[in-house]
């Protein structure tokens, strides 16, 4: 990777720098990373760019044909499923005069065409029809080379049905990348998984930058303030951090058992968890923008999409690990289970955003983090740091 960075990180240097202390001594990040439209940008090329980042999950495309046009910091990208099935990306733009080609959910008839001068491509992205290229009446021209010139693809990833590219085709390998993630939760079979369907799906427009979003995820210590609910069965004192260097950080609770049904019914939990998951739940922020929640009969998956320095809209996708689950018989208890996680997650709303408007202090120059409590928060503010020095 080139040593050269963008004025933007190149000016913050130091203090991206104070970040990488010890927890102890360490400040947080710059406020301008959170409220600059050019370090935003920045961040996209020299972050966002260079990982593994999430931009979707597969359930936004389940049929064959389905297309979905996606944005990642304003760069235009297309998520679809081809013909045998597979999940691909590529970037949503004609290769002719550049015009967006898809601009809303759909379902392809066969071809994906370009509404400015009708150039036509498969769900591979190989260029099909460029009609009347050499004049009226003629469909082809000398010298042009249609395998040239078809969409040009994203590398691209699915694990437990989140879908991550890599716009760089320089990341490390992405078995590599989840690894630290998979030998965690190796006790699960994440293709087990199946959506929870209509209702089991949301989005939230949150008024603060996506990396807010990920430090208030990684970390308990807000629980008994806002959210007097869920610290009332998973207290605080239940609580454990889970920090992974150049990862994932977050944080685990040893007493999970909210109640669905006055009745005492339950989903049917994942076969042949030890013990240690009776009752018990973890929830990582993958580095840079996907938050996962593991319990014994679910799980969840939160997209983070930035849609600005001070705007991210969350995307939560919740999962169960039998068929069973998706039957008429749990349909009330699909429609609790998501109204409680949109609960929780709405509390955040407030202090989130009260982050984000603190950021336009001068008074505020990134903070301090308690070595105790903060672990995780510190985990992902060093990532950063190092991801945007390079």
């Amino acid at each position: 990777m080139s040593t050269w960075l963008p004025r933007e990180i190149e000016a913050k240097r130091g203090a991206l720098q104070n970040v990488l202390r010890p927890i102890a001594e360490a400040g947080g990040l710059p406020n301008e990373t959170y409220t600059s439209e050019s370090f935003a940008v920045a961040e996209r090329d020299a972050v966002l760019a260079r990982t593994w980042t999430c931009i979707g999950v597969g359930a936004w495309v389940p049929q064959p044909g389905d297309l979905k046009p996606l944005r990642l910091q304003g760069l235009p990208l297309l998520l679809l499923r081809d013909r045998d099935g597979a999940v691909k990306v590529f970037h949503n733009v004609c290769s002719h005069r550049g015009l967006e080609l898809v601009t809303a959910p759909c379902r392809s008839k066969g071809l994906i065409r370009c509404p400015y001068h009708s150039w036509s491509y498969a769900l591979d992205g190989a260029l099909k029809a460029t009609p009347f290229i050499g004049g009226p009446g003629s469909n082809t021209c000398e010298g042009f080379d249609k395998a040239k010139h078809g969409l040009k693809p994203v590398r691209s990833a699915v694990w437990a049905d989140a879908v991550f590219v890599d716009l760089s085709g320089e990341a490390p390998a992405f078995e590599d990348f989840m690894a630290p993630v998979t030998q965690r939760w190796g006790d699960f079979d994440f293709a087990r998984l199946v959506h929870g369907g209509p209702d089991s799906s949301f989005s939230i427009e949150v008024g603060c930058n996506w990396k807010l979003a990920v430090e208030n995820y990684c970390e308990a210590y807000h629980l008994p303030w806002v959210h007097p609910a869920l610290n009332s069965y998973s207290r605080l004192e239940d609580h454990y951090n889970i920090a992974m260097a150049d990862c994932a950080a977050g944080q685990g609770s040893t007493a999970y058992r909210p109640s669905l049904s006055p009745d005492g019914r339950a989903f049917p939990k994942h076969p042949g968890l030890p013990a240690k998951w009776d009752g018990a739940a973890e929830y990582l922020a993958l580095f840079p923008n996907v938050l996962f929640g593991v319990h014994s009969d679910h799980f969840y998956t939160v997209v983070l999409e930035p849609l600005g320095p001070a705007a991210t809209r969350e995307h939560f996708e919740i999962y169960y690990f039998d068929d069973a689950a998706l039957g008429d018989g749990y349909a009330d208890l699909r429609a609790t289970n998501a109204r409680q996680w949109r609960t929780v997650f709405e509390e955040d709303l407030g202090v989130v955003q009260g982050m984000q408007a603190g950021r336009a202090s001068t008074a505020f120059t990134g903070g301090v983090f308690s070595p105790v409590m903060d672990g995780p928060t510190h985990c992902f503010h060093q990532w950063m740091a190092k991801a945007l020095l390079g």
